[in-house]
């Protein structure tokens, strides 16, 4: 939302009145709430040119971010399971297949935060 300049406050008496069918109002709240503000602050952000960012995508972001950590510490639990018992457990082949797929799985997370 624009900021106010220093010192000065927003005089909150001074309400607009727009005339709304039921179906734009229920998608005004349901945009309002996506982007995690009041239907009247979400007017006037967007009365006043600024787009409001969806909470919804932060939050996907940072649930992104956490899987895509997971992985790390998996490969990183992985490799520390190989080096202290090596040859032992699993053939070579499974284990690097294993690391390849936690690999693409993190490229394609970094991909899906990318896009969002």
């Amino acid at each position: 939302m624009p900021k106010l300049k220093s010192g000065e406050t927003r005089e909150r008496n001074r309400p607009l009145r727009v005339v709304v069918s039921p179906r734009e109002r229920a998608q005004i709240e349901t945009q309002a709430k996506v982007t995690g503000l009041s239907v009247s602050a979400y007017l006037r952000s967007v009365g006043l040119g600024y787009q409001p960012r969806s909470v919804v995508d932060l939050d996907a972001v940072e649930r992104l971010i956490n899987v895509n950590a997971d992985l790390g510490r998996l490969g990183g639990l992985l490799k520390l399971w190989l080096t202290d018992t090596p040859g032992r457990g699993a053939a070579v082949a499974d284990v690097r297949e294993l690391l390849g797929h936690i690999k693409d799985t993190q490229d394609e997370l970094r991909h899906a935060v990318t896009r969002l």
